[in-house]
């Protein structure tokens, strides 16, 4: 219909043939219409085209109630508040109306009266999509006067009404969400007695408030969302409402590191207004991906917990930010990112993972750089020959190790100029010709990365040794680390 958000009254809805739909079969309908034409109803969610999403559409398609199970940073409410796009852009609704009446079926007495008394002169406004989404976070102080209503003494001292008069009715967030999408997070944190609260919502569809006779229907699509671990942490969802959920959905973390990085490139902030280009080689995107990975399977983290899709996207933001502020000391045009970087990372990974006893013995430290140095192996294996295997009886490395060998040592400091910084990994001898040959570098910024990536990769196999200090490492031979390192953390190789 053309224009029709330029209707002003009832009269001219009814001549322009209007007619309304229950939020689930608008939803319902859209969906359908999205699917035939191709288009993606949930733009921006990588990596549950086969599983999450199919279940959703199928839920969508039988007009459930849905609750999203899944642990922390599974992209469970962004999915939620995707929902709305499912919506009409605009509905009507009687104006004044604190319910989003229907203009052809009004259930507050409001709306009852106003019909009754102005017929096809109501007034009606309409309501954007946008203004029929309703969200509440599950905390231990909320209150069935929150969620769905309470008698206003204030209201009725001020219009002289009687307590018996239902327009002393205050509306909570579920009925002022009627004829629209309510989503309630982290529901087992909801009490018992709140929850209970819900039931006539979810089976009879309607709401009772305080001692009123009255019963109001509502017409409202409910999905909640879940973490597994609060079941026994924190709380529990009442048995006779989890019956009353039609669907349960559970989500899960990037199988694999290519989705993962597609995530993350999504997500993390690098495009940023800056005077600094800074360059991320695609192994580095591997390596940020691959801490989340290991941390998923690491004995010193607590897997009940998870570990968030927010752990890689906030490290990727760190790393860029590195290379970003050393440039930025130097006055440098462009950058890139080098493994020391990565290990100043580390405040994205400490505050993403909960740890168990094990772990928190060890500190969280000390297990953010196990896992970084985990995930650097697994990359290096895959660009570089195993380490641990010889090529026609000899180590690919053995012109690198030899050079370490003879008592040199190689400083680099996290703020290094890039001269200085391509200068002490070309004193390495091979380790120029074998990045060279083994990355397909664009420039010398990128080469020095490589050539420190070799590095790296070495330690962590064990055939050059390394020192840490505070804002600097030392690589040197692997026999003499040993020497000199008795006693040390069991970190240290």
């Amino acid at each position: 219909m053309k224009d029709i958000t330029k209707i002003r009254t009832l009269g001219e809805l009814k001549r322009a043939g209007y007619r309304t739909r229950s939020v689930k079969d608008e939803i319902r309908e859209n969906l359908i219409q999205k699917m035939k034409d191709g288009e993606n109803p949930f733009p921006g969610i990588i990596g549950y085209e086969r599983t999450v999403i199919p279940q959703l559409q199928n839920a969508i398609l039988s007009k459930h109630d849905i609750i999203l199970l899944g642990l922390r940073g599974q992209a469970k409410t962004k999915m939620i508040r995707l929902m709305v796009n499912l919506l009409d852009e605009f509905i009507p609704v009687i104006k004044g109306s604190e319910i989003n009446d229907d203009p052809f079926k009004p259930i507050s007495k409001y709306a009852r009266e106003k019909v009754l008394h102005e017929g096809d002169e109501t007034e009606i406004a309409w309501l954007h999509r946008s203004e029929r989404y309703g969200e509440k976070l599950a905390t231990p102080d909320v209150t069935i006067a929150d969620l769905i209503g309470d008698i206003d003494p204030i209201k009725a001292a001020s219009q002289k009404l009687t307590y018996a008069d239902e327009n002393v009715i205050h509306y909570g967030i579920i009925p002022r969400t009627n004829r629209g999408i309510f989503a309630i997070n982290e529901l087992p944190d909801l009490q018992p007695r709140i929850q209970v609260g819900l039931l006539n919502i979810m089976q009879e569809k309607d709401i009772q408030i305080r001692g009123f006779q009255v019963r109001i229907p509502l017409d409202i699509f409910i999905i909640y969302s879940a973490n597994p671990e609060d079941y026994t942490n924190r709380g529990n969802i009442i048995t006779p409402l989890k019956d009353r959920i039609d669907s349960q959905i559970i989500t899960h973390y990037p199988k694999t590191i290519e989705i993962g990085i597609k995530i993350t490139e999504q997500e993390a902030w690098t495009k940023r207004p800056s005077e600094v280009e800074v360059r991320v080689p695609h192994y580095f995107k591997e390596i940020i991906e691959h801490i989340a990975f290991e941390a998923r399977r690491s004995e010193y983290v607590d897997q009940k917990s998870g570990v968030s899709a927010r752990l890689t996207i906030t490290a990727m933001e760190n790393l860029v930010s590195s290379a970003e502020r050393r440039a930025i000391m130097h006055d440098e045009s462009e950058s890139c990112v080098r493994i020391s970087d990565l290990f100043l990372v580390v405040p994205a990974i400490t505050g993403k993972v909960e740890l168990v006893y094990e772990g928190e013995q060890e500190g969280a430290i000390n297990v953010a750089k196990l896992l970084i140095g985990k995930a650097i192996n697994q990359v290096f294996k895959k660009y570089c020959p195993d380490p641990n295997k010889k090529l026609q009886g000899q180590s690919p490395y053995a012109t690198i190790t030899g050079w370490f060998s003879q008592g040199n040592h190689v400083d680099i400091y996290d703020d290094m100029k890039f001269e200085e910084y391509f200068k002490a990994l070309d004193k390495v001898k091979g380790l120029r010709e074998f990045a060279e040959k083994t990355f397909q570098t664009k420039d010398k910024q990128e080469l020095a990365s490589a050539m420190e990536f070799v590095l790296e990769g070495l330690h962590q196999n064990s055939m050059v040794g390394k020192d840490e200090l505070e804002a600097s490492r030392t690589y040197s031979d692997m026999i003499g680390k040993i020497m000199s390192s008795v006693g040390g953390s069991k970190f240290e190789r």
